[in-house]
């Protein structure tokens, strides 16, 4: 089969393609600087020429309020509407766990937007939401820096290896469409804050955290089981200290 990669040069997009091109498939990792771009259009059309299936990992390179929503809306009706065209039988997208308990955030409110538009398309789709990454823990601890401490929720949250999250979407992408969302998470759900700690320790770093329950996460408010997933979700088994063993401080 032919898959587009719709973001497929980032994090996500180049592990995935390998997986898939180990496994027979055909596969275009479709990106700005490869000359597609869903926002604007460009060489979409071109690049879903006969194409079986399309996965859309891409995300927005800012996370201001209007930005981001015209990153997600804009891109997801032109490739909607570019599927459509190229005669697409499966279209797939990576979102992220909790994302209709986040509506206090920007960024996750034009995720659903995203995933409300591919599941009123009238296509064959699959919504693949991921916990955060175990890569991403440095940028929560630095985004609560302040004042000499990192300012961090005790909610839990139960991240992943984003080569993880590739094997699982790799499986999605060419499993039968759900018709719906599927989840994917790690193996351990902790508070924020010890996560945080840890990868703090592996760096050596002795700032003081303050772990709160109200500290926001990334501008919006968390209850207990925000960033977990629901039952049902697939589990993979890289624990976060056996990653962070594994890297250098």
């Amino acid at each position: 089969m032919k898959i587009v990669i719709i973001g497929g040069t980032g994090l996500i997009g180049s592990k995935l393609a390998p997986l898939l091109r180990a496994r027979g498939h055909e596969v275009l990792q479709a990106a700005p600087s490869k000359g597609v771009n869903a926002v604007t259009g460009e060489g979409l059309q071109a690049a879903l020429a006969g194409a079986d299936i399309v996965v859309d990992v891409s995300n927005s390179p800012s996370f201001e309020d209007k930005a981001v929503l015209h990153f997600f809306e804009t891109g997801t009706r032109n490739l909607i509407a570019a599927a459509k065209q190229a005669g697409v039988r499966h279209c797939v997208a990576l979102s992220i766990v909790g994302t209709d308990r986040l509506e206090g955030s920007g960024y996750f409110r034009a995720k659903l937007v995203q995933e409300r538009l591919i599941e009123n398309a009238g296509l064959a789709y699959t919504i693949l939401r991921a916990t955060q990454f175990h890569e991403f823990v440095g940028a929560i601890a630095d985004s609560g820096r302040k004042d000499g401490a990192v300012h961090v929720s005790s909610q839990l949250m139960q991240p992943l290896l984003s080569d993880e999250v590739a094997l699982a979407l790799a499986d999605v992408t060419l499993g039968e469409p759900a018709g719906g969302i599927r989840e994917v998470a790690g193996p351990e759900a902790a508070p924020m804050a010890d996560f945080v700690g840890r990868w703090l320790r592996k760096q050596g770093d002795a700032s003081k955290i303050v772990a709160g329950a109200d500290v926001p996460y990334f501008g919006a408010p968390l209850a207990l089981r925000t960033l977990v997933p629901d039952n049902g979700a697939r589990i993979m088994p890289t624990r976060f200290d056996d990653w962070l063993a594994q890297r250098s401080p």
